[in-house]
């Protein structure tokens, strides 16, 4: 009966300090991952405030840096600023081919124009 115990305990123990190994060492892993919040700078695109400039950002940071915006549509948006000029407010993008009202909605606040 004894043994039962002790067998029981030190099997605790064990599984608890395995547990605690895994758990430490996940939340290492995720630690030493970037995190990239809206705030932070997009390369290739100028930023006030942490909004991205519609104006003077590349096809590059277009696409990573807003929601929904892939190589094609990126690509239009540099294709009507080198066409039409610069933006004159966050609205015009409704003009790019590919871009609709939620697409814009979705980005208006990562957006500036300045």
């Amino acid at each position: 009966m004894l043994k039962g115990r002790v067998s029981s305990l030190l099997f605790a123990v064990l599984a608890t300090l395995s547990v605690a190994a895994v758990a430490a060492e996940s939340s290492q892993s995720s630690a030493s991952k970037p995190v990239v919040t809206a705030t932070q700078p997009v390369k290739g695109a100028t930023t006030i405030d942490g909004k991205m400039n519609l104006n003077t950002a590349d096809a590059d940071a277009l696409q990573s840096g807003l929601t929904g915006i892939g190589a094609v549509k990126a690509k239009a948006i540099i294709e009507y600023r080198e066409a039409n000029g610069p933006f004159a407010s966050v609205d015009e993008l409704l003009e790019v081919k590919g871009i609709g009202a939620a697409t814009l909605e979705k980005n208006r606040e990562k957006l500036s124009i300045n």
